[in-house]
């Protein structure tokens, strides 16, 4: 089969022509933004790239080397035909193709090419982890990308490839290393400038700083070299255009040692798998070819998508050279949010990306990409040498290979070289700080948080997919959004219900009633009980085990069954229902050795402790689960509501600054709105209350208790002294605007606004407005008139005899005195 990449004339090979490398079209999905062959139906049009002014010529423009937006986008719906809408292939996924990509994993639609590599990476090497969190859901990655729709994340330009030539290629000899021992090489002594080629002092290894391409080289018979770009942990960057393919540019990566066998084999492996990764946020491998130098040496390049853009590295950078900032959190995290479907679907194909860092992601207007997929290895490659860079790896991977585990922690890392100032010991990041030493930290708790299970020193506590980790990080963007402008952002929940109610509306919580509203985690829908707990009825344990009995026999009977561990956990939740502790406690001892290290367990012995009074205990299994799930808000108001039952003052302010910080993100868990309310007003901070209070959304079933909590708050404990007009009139016109079902309950709060307004006359004081108060004049006749009717109102409504008697009586002792 000849290759039909235009002006190549290849031969197809094992699914890759001999020639430029690439696969047949059929076989490929390809992007909009990739440059395709169109044709000549706009040759002569002006390039549309913002400040470029090229021709477009054979389907590309002479100048960029873009393809005209129109075409692109006709070659991607021809590419992407009747996959679009499609169900997406990949295993586990449940996505829809979108846009030529899955909108879940970010995969390509199943290909010849992308079929061969799944195969061959199925054998992945096992991590044998075990996580806190224990299973992923998929439901996390449909949360949206750039910072899933939160955050504008500041546009870079593409930048013209011309322009981005270096004009003195050199490697500083500060960043020179040997590429086998990582001693310094090629350092200046006794004021004479290092050598740029040589051999290693340490250990004998050559090395070579010097590119071993110049201008108007011809690479492979094929690529017209323009200069050097940069230079990277393996090799230079060279610029250069495709003779075969209407003079596109292209980069072509060298290796930076061109005698490191190891650094030679690493490139030759890179393209076997690379070339049929298909991911718009991971650069395309297009080829590659091999040069034979003027020092007779021949070195290896990897032929690539040029990607003009901008750094992260370079964009930290400018920022730190101008005001001496870092990337505020929530650009950061957007960045990162945008990274790891691309991350998650080199997993999905076995493959680890190994040396995530800022320096290894471009951003082009508003897209990111990985661009040096220079380190790139199959998890279960037991042989191959693995790159990274210290300060960001992970410090297992030597004795476990790259793991989900390995990558995550380099995830972790990056994000907080984003945001925050890493020592570095030796040229590298050490250890990071902590809220001690790091405002940033101690302003985003859940931040925090996320970044520590990240980077824990246990690979098993880390997070166990990339979904997941998004999930978690999405839940703490909108914290960390909504602590900065008080908006609220709400999200669903990959792990939690929603709260089955509201504690603390009208008295103090209680244990139980704070384990009757707390949320429930979901059900996996993959657990061998679920269909059987979905059809089962009952409330207490005894109960549920009865319901059980006929379908639990016949279920467990089976080894799919035995396996499932939501029957048990429903067992337990139902023995906490029914306030039984003990029970609980011991059903969850049963299961820890089924699900050891679970979240779940952690969350249901924490409601165990807290109702058998041990708040120490049910805080420290809320933190663990907490430490688990950053992003969730169920742990956090746990927390709080423990931390307000221990009373201690260090324990309030934990308690409110929980109660706070969920319901600033979601107001669907008005327990935090009326906890954070109860606090401040204990602390005197009235106004601070009443605001809470006035959050609570007209849609609320509770809003009406609320408004009316809000007015005892402004009247409660008050003296005359204390009180005012303003306070008087604001407290009736709040109860004026309310529907107040009950008569009875109306009033009570209208005597409890009268009552407070009788005291304040009495002490002298006197309106200074005109108007009536709750129907009734502002003095003491008025009011007591008001008083008297709401006093009739009440024993109208009382069943009680002697009830009614006592309240015409109070009715009669209120009313104004009259003359006849």
């Amino acid at each position: 089969m000849t290759c039909n990449e235009p002006g190549c004339g290849g031969t197809i090979e094992d699914g890759y022509c001999a020639v430029c490398g690439t696969t047949p079209a059929v076989a490929t999905t390809v992007s909009a933004e990739m440059p395709v062959v169109h044709g000549n139906s706009s040759a002569g049009q002006m390039c549309a790239e913002p400040g470029c002014g090229g021709i477009i010529v054979d389907g590309y423009c002479d100048t960029c080397g873009t393809a005209p937006a129109m075409a692109a986008a006709e070659t991607a719906v021809v590419q992407q035909g009747s996959s679009e809408g499609q169900v997406c292939a990949e295993a586990g996924c449940g996505g829809t193709i979108v846009g030529g990509y899955c909108d879940t994993c970010g995969a390509a639609p199943a290909t010849s090419a992308l079929s061969s590599l799944s195969t061959r990476s199925a054998s992945t090497r096992a991590s044998g982890r075990s996580v806190r969190t224990g299973r992923s859901s998929s439901k996390s990655s449909a949360r949206g990308r750039l910072g899933a729709g939160m955050v504008d994340v500041p546009r870079m330009p593409r930048i013209d490839p011309a322009t981005a030539v270096m004009a003195d290629p050199q490697v500083a000899e500060g960043k020179r290393f040997c590429g086998k021992c990582e001693r310094p090489v090629g350092r200046g002594h006794d004021g004479a400038p290092g050598r740029s080629e040589g051999f290693c002092p340490n250990c004998g290894t050559r090395f070579s700083f010097t590119p071993k391409l110049s201008k108007g080289d011809l690479v492979g018979g094929q690529y017209d070299v323009v200069g050097c770009l940069a230079h990277g942990g393996l090799g230079w960057i060279y610029l250069a255009t495709d003779r075969n393919v209407s003079a596109r540019w292209v980069v072509l990566k060298g290796l930076l040692n061109s005698g490191d066998p190891d650094a030679m084999a690493a490139a030759v492996a890179e393209t076997r798998f690379l070339a049929e990764v298909e991911h718009p946020s991971i650069v395309k491998i297009y080829n590659f070819v091999e040069h034979r130098g003027a020092d007779d040496v021949t070195v290896g390049y990897i032929v690539m998508e040029y990607v003009g853009g901008t750094s992260l590295k370079q964009i930290l950078r400018t920022r730190r050279d101008g005001d001496g900032s870092y990337l505020p959190p929530p650009q950061a995290i957007a960045y990162i949010l945008e990274l790891l479907p691309a991350l998650g679907y080199l997993h999905s194909l076995g493959l680890a990306y190994c040396d995530f860092k800022p320096d290894n992601v471009m951003q082009t207007d508003e897209q990111l990409k990985l661009i040096d997929m220079g380190a790139v290895i199959a998890m279960d490659d037991q042989d191959s040498p693995i790159y990274g860079t210290i300060g960001y790896q992970a410090p297992e991977i030597s004795e476990t290979g790259p793991t989900i585990a390995t990558e995550v922690y380099t995830v972790g890392r990056t994000l907080a070289v984003l945001m925050m100032n890493v020592p570095q010991q030796g040229g590298h990041f050490g250890a990071l700080p902590g809220p001690e030493a790091e405002p940033l930290l101690a302003k985003y708790d859940s931040l925090h948080r996320f970044i520590l299970r990240a980077t824990g020193v246990d690979p098993e506590a880390r997070f166990a997919s990339m979904e997941e980790m998004a999930d978690q990080l999405t839940g703490v963007l909108r914290e960390v959004l909504s602590t900065d402008d008080g908006v609220p952002r709400p999200g669903m929940s990959a792990y939690f219900g929603p709260p089955r109610g509201v504690f603390g509306v009208s008295d103090a919580p209680t244990p139980a009633n704070i384990v009757a509203a707390l949320p429930v985690p979901l059900i996996d829908p993959n657990d061998s009980g679920s269909a059987l707990l979905a059809t089962t009825g009952g409330t207490t344990p005894s109960e549920l085990e009865h319901a059980f009995e006929a379908g639990l026999r016949s279920v467990l009977t089976t080894r799919s069954a035995s396996a499932s561990v939501e029957i048990p956990l429903r067992l337990v939740r139902a023995a906490l229902e029914v306030g039984d502790p003990a029970d609980a406690l011991r059903r969850i001892d049963e299961l820890a050795d089924t699900l050891p290290g679970d979240w779940r367990l952690a969350w249901y012995r924490g409601q165990a402790e807290l109702l058998a009074g041990d708040f120490d205990a049910a805080y420290a299994e809320f933190d663990a689960v907490y430490a688990a799930l950053p992003g969730e808000a169920a742990p956090k108001l746990a927390q709080a509501a423990v931390a307000e039952l221990a009373g201690a003052q260090p324990d309030r302010r934990q308690a409110a600054h929980y109660y706070d910080t969920v319901w600033r993100t979601d107001h669907n868990y008005v327990s935090a709105a009326f906890g954070l309310a109860r606090l401040r007003s204990e602390d005197g901070n009235r106004d601070g209350a009443v605001t809470v209070l006035d959050q609570v959304d007209s849609a609320s079933a509770l809003y009406t208790e609320a408004r009316l909590t809000a007015v005892q708050t402004m009247l409660a404990d008050r003296t005359p002294d204390d009180l005012s007009e303003p306070i008087l009139r604001d407290a009736g016109g709040r109860v004026e605007a309310l529907r107040i079902d009950s008569k009875s309950r109306g009033a009570h709060v209208r005597i409890r606004v009268l009552d407070a307004a009788l005291e304040w006359l009495r002490a002298g004081k006197a309106p200074t407005t005109h108007g009536a108060l709750l129907g009734a004049n502002l003095d003491q006749d008025g009011v007591r008139t008001g008083l008297e009717r709401c006093y009739r109102d009440l024993a109208r409504e009382t069943d009680d005899m002697w009830t009614r008697f006592e309240l015409v009586d109070r009715a009669n002792a209120i009313r104004p005195r009259t003359t006849l």
